[in-house]
Formats: structure tokens, C-alpha cells, sequence
């Protein structure tokens, strides 16, 4: 093992622009088969003889745990044989589980190969160990920033996807969208896409490298806390996810009105992964993430107390709602670059335990954050601001008390391995 990793890929990628789209394309994949089938759920549970109509969110239930569990797999497998095998092989998996899941012939057999299909989706958190393995500090950053805000086209275009799917075919096309998909993104990463695994940086998959690896990634403490903070954030937002059908329905009674206000905030999502891309690499990772969690804290405290008064309206939500999102986009593609950077020697292990933390730790605390829906906007908003809280003290703890820290390269510190 060799102590620090270079700043400049050695491997020769394709153009920048292409490989942001490339890796976002990859990303994608995980939030498209979760969003693009979400209007087809009520169909799969008559068409398969559900009894209990709350069943049919054991279909987005066991995707999600494929993927956390997936993650553990395919960046450690990754650190041995390379990201290039690994991402071709996870992706085309995808598009079989895809098939298989269009091929179903009950709700057992749906929920088998969901399972898989989500193990395969969590192939594509080792794209995050090929931004890793080229890119390092800030430019790092803006690379992550512009992957996530194409990524974030998936949720606010594939809801609208999956209603048009089913006005034309059958639910079960759905999934044979999906397989499609998939192997678009197979083609272009088997043409495009060269190994950025340099071989001096390959692991030995013993139990003391395997077990070295985890505990620098578990024992640094940037690494560690920012992880943390992300997660929690991630769980706010997933609790958002799950209660908006809920809060149009019965605090607003616009149900209709959910779709287009869904897509509304994730643009500003957009919007503001975007424009971090563009300040990031001038400000630092640091100056735009506490600015942007204090403001997310900030936001949210307004919008638990605009709800607890009872003052809450169609439009104070949409506006508090869009701000905290747009905050949440510039606090987590730079809380992530933060917790990858000084993992750098071990980048798969590293994305492999960090995805999976955030992807499981966030959908535990969103679940619970969601169970305490009672009519009102009050549990969302003031769910958020107890995260933003929680969130900031794990960023002390990283940071040893003080915000806004100069940026100093960080080597891997592989003295653990």
C-alpha cells in the first residue's frame, strides 16, 4: 500500500462533460426504478392478487434493502479487480433483474428479483470511486455537484414516466423501460469508460486488509462524522419523499397538485447543485456547506414554527420546502466529497460503507420521521430541523469545533491498512 494517492488520473477518461453524464446516467439508475414505478403500485397489487393494499410498498421496501445491501458488495469487490468490471457486470445484472421483474408471476416472485434488482442497482455507487480515483479536493466537489444535479432529472421526469408508460402499456413495461435503460448505459460504459483503478492501488481481499480498510474508513474522523451528517440529512429528505402524497391529500387537499410541486423542488435542487458547481472550486467545500447547513437550519426552524401556529398555507410550503431542499443540495454532494476524500486508498471500501450507512441509516430515520404524520406539516418541518441540529454537531465533531476551516489536502492515511 503506498501512503498517498495523485490528484491527476493517469487512466484517460472520456471528456469531462461526457463523464459527468456518464456517471450520472449510472447514478440514475438506483432512483429510477424507485420513482418511475411508484403510480403503477396500485395496479401490480390488484393484477397479483394482494390482499393488503399497504403490501404493495414491500416493492419499493426490498429494492431499497437490495441497495444497501449492495453496497458492501460491489465496492470491496471493486478495490480487488478494478471499477470497470465491476460497474459492466452490476449494470447488466440490472437489466436482467429488470426483465425477470417484468416476467413475474406473482407478488413472492416480484419481490425475489426487486431484491436483486436493487443489489445490482447498488453497483453505481462505485462511480463514486471512479470521481475518486481522477479527482481529488474541489474539483472533485464540482464534479460530484454536477452529477447530482443530472441525477436529480430522474425524480422530477420519471413519476411522469412511469403514468405515461401505463397509459400506452401495461404495468409491466415499466420494468422492461427500465431494462432498456440499463443496457443504453452497459453499451456506453463498455465504449467509454477506461479502468481508473491504478494497479498499485489494488487490495489483497485478506481479512487484515479487508478489516484495515474498514477501520480507516469507520476510524478517520472526517470520514466518519460527515458520513453521519449526510445520512441524517438523507433522512429528512426521504421523509419528505414519504409523507408529500400524504400532506396534498389531506392538509391541502390538492392531491392532483403533488406531481408538479414534487418536480418543482427538485429543480431547485437542481438549480443549487448546479450553482454549486460553479463556487465551489472558488469558496471551498467547507464555506459553501456550513453556509448552506446553517441556512437549511434556518429555513427549516421558520417552517416548524410557520406550521405550529398553524399559519401554514400552499405557498409558504412550496417556497420553505424548495429552500430546504436547495440547501440539502448544497450541503450533501460536498459533505460526501468530504467524507471520500481522505479515504482515498481504500475509494471502493470507502463508497461501499458510506453508501450503505447513508442509504440504510436514512431510510430508518425517514421511516421514523414519516410514522409521525398527524394531518399536519409540523412532523416534516420540525423533523428536518431536529436533523439540520443533529447534522451540525456531527460537522463540529469533524471539524473539532470550528466551521468554515481552511481547506488543507488530506493524504490517505493508510497507516490502518
Amino acid at each position: 500500500m503506498h501512503a498517498s494517492r495523485p490528484a491527476a488520473p493517469r487512466a484517460q477518461p472520456p471528456s469531462f462533460g461526457e463523464f459527468v453524464a456518464l456517471v450520472a446516467a449510472m447514478m440514475s439508475t438506483q432512483a429510477l426504478a424507485v420513482d418511475a414505478m411508484l403510480p403503477a403500485l396500485p395496479t401490480i397489487v390488484r393484477e397479483l392478487g394482494v390482499s393488503n393494499a399497504n403490501r404493495g410498498q414491500w416493492v419499493v421496501t426490498a429494492y431499497i434493502a437490495g441497495v444497501g445491501l449492495g453496497q458492501l458488495f460491489w465496492g470491496l469487490v471493486s478495490d480487488r479487480v478494478g471499477r470497470r468490471p465491476v460497474l459492466l457486470c452490476g449494470l447488466t445484472l440490472y437489466v436482467l433483474a429488470s426483465v425477470s421483474c417484468a416476467l413475474a408471476g406473482n407478488f413472492i416472485a416480484l419481490l425475489g428479483w426487486r431484491m436483486i434488482h436493487g443489489l445490482a442497482a447498488a453497483s453505481a455507487v462505485v462511480s463514486r470511486s471512479v470521481i475518486r480515483d481522477l479527482y481529488s479536493g474541489r474539483t472533485m466537489a464540482r464534479v460530484m455537484s454536477l452529477t447530482f444535479m443530472v441525477f436529480l432529472i430522474v425524480p422530477i421526469l420519471a413519476p411522469s414516466l412511469g403514468q405515461l408508460i401505463l397509459l400506452l402499456a401495461p404495468w409491466r413495461h415499466i420494468f422492461l423501460v427500465f431494462g432498456v435503460y440499463g443496457a443504453v448505459i452497459v453499451l456506453w460504459a463498455f465504449l467509454r469508460l477506461p479502468e481508473t483503478l491504478h494497479p498499485e492501488y489494488r487490495l489483497t481481499l485478506t481479512v487484515p486488509h479487508i478489516l484495515g480498510a474498514v477501520r480507516l474508513v469507520l476510524g478517520e474522523r472526517t470520514s466518519l462524522c460527515y458520513t453521519l451528517a449526510v445520512t441524517i440529512l438523507f433522512g429528512s429528505l426521504l421523509s419528505y419523499v414519504g409523507m408529500v402524497q400524504q400532506i396534498f391529500a389531506e392538509v391541502f387537499h390538492r392531491a392532483n397538485w403533488m406531481p408538479g410541486v414534487f418536480a418543482l423542488c427538485a429543480i431547485s435542487m437542481g438549480a443549487a447543485a448546479y450553482m454549486n458547481s460553479r463556487i465551489v472550486e472558488r469558496l471551498g467545500m467547507r464555506a459553501v456547506s456550513h453556509t448552506a447547513l446553517l441556512l437549511f437550519i434556518g429555513v427549516t426552524a421558520l417552517h416548524a414554527l410557520i406550521a405550529a401556529f398553524g399559519l401554514e398555507r400552499l405557498w409558504t410550503f412550496v417556497l420553505l420546502q424548495s429552500a430546504t431542499m436547495a440547501c440539502f443540495a448544497l450541503t450533501a454532494s460536498n459533505f460526501g466529497a468530504m467524507a471520500m476524500e481522505p479515504v482515498g486508498a481504500v475509494a471502493g471500501i470507502g463508497a461501499s460503507l458510506q453508501g450503505f450507512i447513508t442509504t440504510l441509516g436514512g431510510a430508518l430515520l425517514g421511516a421514523a420521521i414519516g410514522r409521525l404524520f398527524d394531518g399536519s406539516t409540523l412532523p416534516l418541518a420540525a423533523g428536518a430541523l431536529c436533523s439540520g441540529l443533529l447534522s451540525l454537531c456531527f460537522v463540529l465533531l469533524a471539524e473539532r469545533g470550528r466551521l468554515f476551516r481552511p481547506h488543507h489536502p488530506l493524504a490517505a492515511a493508510t497507516s490502518a491498512l
